[in-house]
């Protein structure tokens, strides 16, 4: 039975609990993963997802800060979350659907300004969460299983708008990439969107600072849909609604799809 995947940086569930609602009215996600939620679980505003058909939800949450959860129309099995590189945050959380597929949710750290763990802490942190990510999944090798999330790295040269101009810039650099490279290797992670599109810019995140975003289009696609090679044959109809950064106090953050016909 097909299934629509979506996972979306939201910068903020309770500022921008209209815009998740006009999400699942009208793209009707089956699961929507949310990234960036930026408050307790017990404050998430559920009673308005539930109305939609949203009844079940997996989370973990924190005042102000990161935040993820997994909002959904079948039943999810909470499976744990990871704390890597032991920083305390709400950044990922795991979960089963009933056809036995697990889907793991991730906002990795976006590493600070400098890429220089010797003066920047968080670049380091960063890295440090990647390293764990990739040894976790090298010693309890996923199956049957989506890694979904903002990564903060755009790995591909056409992942950003100008790969030389970006080399030096956090979420484009040479470690990082290489980084999350290692991590997917470990894994065995296929990605998605660009095995559906493998060719041609394709961005999920434009800055808040440009004057107008959509014309700049100075965009990097930090946001990923991974599945693991057992399935990753099923997965298809990748895209990413762009139109979403342009709502009313929008999310820097567009919202990216998958189907899987599992």
């Amino acid at each position: 039975m097909p299934f629509t995947l979506a996972t979306w940086n939201i910068n903020s569930v309770r500022l921008r609990e209209a815009l998740v609602a006009k999400l699942l009215a009208e793209e009707a996600p089956d699961v929507l993963c949310l990234q960036e939620c930026k408050s307790p679980v017990d404050k998430i505003p559920m009673e308005q997802f539930r109305e939609l058909g949203y009844g079940h939800i997996v989370a973990r949450g924190q005042k102000g800060y990161n935040g993820v959860a997994i909002l959904s129309k079948q039943p999810l099995r909470d499976l744990g979350d990871m704390d890597f590189a032991g920083l305390g945050h709400a950044r990922h959380i795991a979960a089963e659907l009933e056809n036995g597929v697990t889907i793991h949710n991730f906002y990795v750290p976006a590493g600070g300004d400098v890429p220089d763990r010797a003066v920047n802490e968080k670049f380091g942190q960063k890295l440090d969460y990647l390293a764990e990510m990739r040894d976790w999944f090298a010693g309890e090798r996923p199956g049957k299983a989506i890694l979904v999330g903002d990564l903060n790295i755009a790995p591909r040269e056409d992942d950003v708008w100008s790969h030389k101009q970006l080399l030096k810039v956090v979420s484009h650099t040479p470690i990082e990439v290489e980084a999350l490279g290692a991590t997917q290797e470990a894994g065995g992670w296929v990605d998605i969107t660009r095995k559906d599109i493998p060719e041609g810019q394709l961005y999920s995140w434009w800055s808040y600072r440009a004057r107008d975003w959509d014309a700049a289009d100075k965009g990097r696609r930090l946001d990923h849909i991974w599945a693991t090679p057992d399935i990753a044959s099923a997965g298809h109809n990748s895209r990413i609604l762009r139109a979403a950064r342009g709502w009313e106090k929008p999310s820097d953050h567009a919202p990216v799809f998958a189907t899987f016909d599992l």
